[in-house]
Formats: structure tokens, sequence, C-alpha cells
């Protein structure tokens, strides 16, 4: 190989010094060692890569496209050196957390800006899933850790969980101009039966799929996620619960009207869940942080 990452040090040590000597002296090498190497590359490629003014020496265009090119590889290699380092010391490359669609992303964010301030360099990938997807996810290895996984835990081996909270404070909305808006007090379970029901495909791909809020027999919508959803109600295609946090803007801005039902929802656990056979530091330290009763607070209220 031509170019190797030694000689690409030695181009930005000369590029940022302005000679020969001057880059020497900061790589510890003698100046002759500097010329030798470049004139050696030089040939090789058939260009020149400095013009050469007494002890001054810039790169010209060709070298400063090798040169610029090089710098994302010698940056690329320092990051891979560094990952290889926190992998060995126990960091993960990556972490993979599915996060259950009633809870919003950037509920999230401050735990991540805390995460990433303190450097510790794995990369984080949130998915978004629903229902028994969230353990679904874990089971077949799409994550590492579920963050409002419902109900019950699967039969599972590999698999550990804690309580993380309660959806208990959903909100059932219909349309200004649906039928059950003018619904006189609580509307009966019978009365719901004759009307579409608008829910969120649960994302299984190998455990059996969840639904939630949906009476046997009853004619289903499913859209791919929680504002879809609200929209599709808002619309006037079913009805349907929303959490408090998407519903109550819309109710605000007239598009839905909230509805009291003679059966009221019941409470539905949430959990913290993760892959149980080999926890990371990254990992780790999320499930710490998360043991937290503040930041839980956080990330359930209003569901």
């Amino acid at each position: 190989m031509k170019i190797t990452f030694e000689l690409l040090h030695m181009l930005d040590a000369i590029d940022r010094h302005g000679s020969f000597s001057a880059a020497a002296a900061a790589l510890h090498r003698v100046p002759s060692a500097l010329s030798h190497a470049v004139g050696k590359l030089e040939d090789e490629l058939g260009v020149t890569l400095f013009q050469r003014e007494g002890r001054r020496a810039t790169l010209n265009e060709a070298g400063r496209a090798l040169l610029d090119d090089g710098r994302h590889l010698l940056r690329a290699a320092g990051d891979l050196e560094r990952r290889v380092q926190r992998i060995a010391d126990g960091w993960e490359a990556e972490l993979r957390i599915a996060l259950d669609a009633i809870i919003p992303a950037e509920r999230l964010f401050p735990l991540l800006q805390t995460f990433y301030a303190a450097g510790h360099g794995t990369q984080i990938r949130i998915t978004g899933e629903v229902l028994g997807g969230t353990w679904d996810a874990l089971a077949t290895g799409r994550a590492d850790l579920a963050i409002g996984a419902p109900g019950d835990v699967p039969a599972r081996s590999g698999i550990a969980s804690r309580p993380l909270g309660t959806s208990s404070d959903f909100v059932f909305a219909v349309a200004p101009d649906h039928p059950l808006a003018a619904w006189p007090g609580p509307i009966p379970a019978g009365e719901l039966l004759r009307h579409r029901a608008v829910v969120i495909a649960d994302t299984s791909q190998e455990l059996d799929a969840r639904t939630v809020g949906v009476l046997e027999g009853q004619d289903v919508l499913r859209v791919p996620d929680i504002r879809a959803k609200a929209s599709a109600q808002a619309a006037g295609l079913g009805i349907g619960h929303l959490p408090r946090w998407l519903a109550d803007p819309e109710i605000a801005a007239g598009h839905l009207v909230e509805k009291t039902l003679a059966e009221p929802r019941q409470e539905l656990p949430l959990n913290l869940a993760w892959r149980s056979r080999q926890v990371g530091r990254a990992l780790a330290w999320f499930l710490d942080r998360l043991a937290d009763p503040d930041t839980a607070r956080t990330l359930t209220s209003g569901l």
C-alpha cells in the first residue's frame, strides 16, 4: 500500500507546522526521514504533493486533496481504536433500546444527553415498538433494553424485568362529529361495539400479538403509530383511548371530545426489561439511571 497512516501523520504534521524540519521535531524524527518518505510517496503516486520554497513546504492542490481525505481516515482510525478499548473495558459498541409507542421519544433525551456528556462512546439505537413488540424485540435479539414493555413478562428465558410504572391516565376520545360525541352519560360496552376502534398494530414478529381496548367482534382500523391513531380518531375514522399527554392538546384544539365509559379502561403495568445473559456497562448505566423514581415518573406521566 502506497499510502499508510504513518505517511498521513507526516503530511498532517508538515501542513500544520509549515516545514519538514518543524514537523520532524514535532514527530521526534530527523528531517531527512520525512523528506525521504514523502519523496518516495510522490514517486510511487507519480505526483508532486508540496510546493517547496526555501524551508517552507506548502501542500499543492493534489496534496491538499490527499490530506483532507486522509485526515478523515486518521480520525476514523482513532475513533476505532477508542471504541475497541471501550469494548475491552466492557462498554458495548451499540446499545439497542426498544421504546413502547405510548412513551414520547423526547422524554429520553435528557437521559441521552447525560450519557453522551459522560463520553462513554457507546452508540445508541432507539426503535419504536407496540405492545408485545417490546417483549418480542428482546426475545428475538432486536433490542437489549425495552422501556415501557406492557403487561406480563412472556415465558422466555434470558429476559429480566422490573416495574417502571403504570399506564393509567388514558382518555377515551372521539371526533366532535362522531355519533358517540353526543352520547349522554357513560357509554356502555354494547354501544362501543357498534363503532370502529382505532388501534396501533402490535409489532411482534415471533411472540403472540397483543391487543388492548378492543371488544370481541369490534371492527378495527390498525395504524402504524400513536400519533397516527390520534389523527385517525380526530378524522372520525374510529374511537379509542389515547395517553393524556397526546389527547389533551387535541381536545383543547377542538379536534377531539373526551367521553366517559361505563366500564373504564383498566390500568396496564409498564416494565423495564432487558436481555440478562450479558449486561454490558452501557446497559448497566441505563438500568441504574432508570431506577430513579423521578426519572421513571418523567417517562410515564400522562400515560
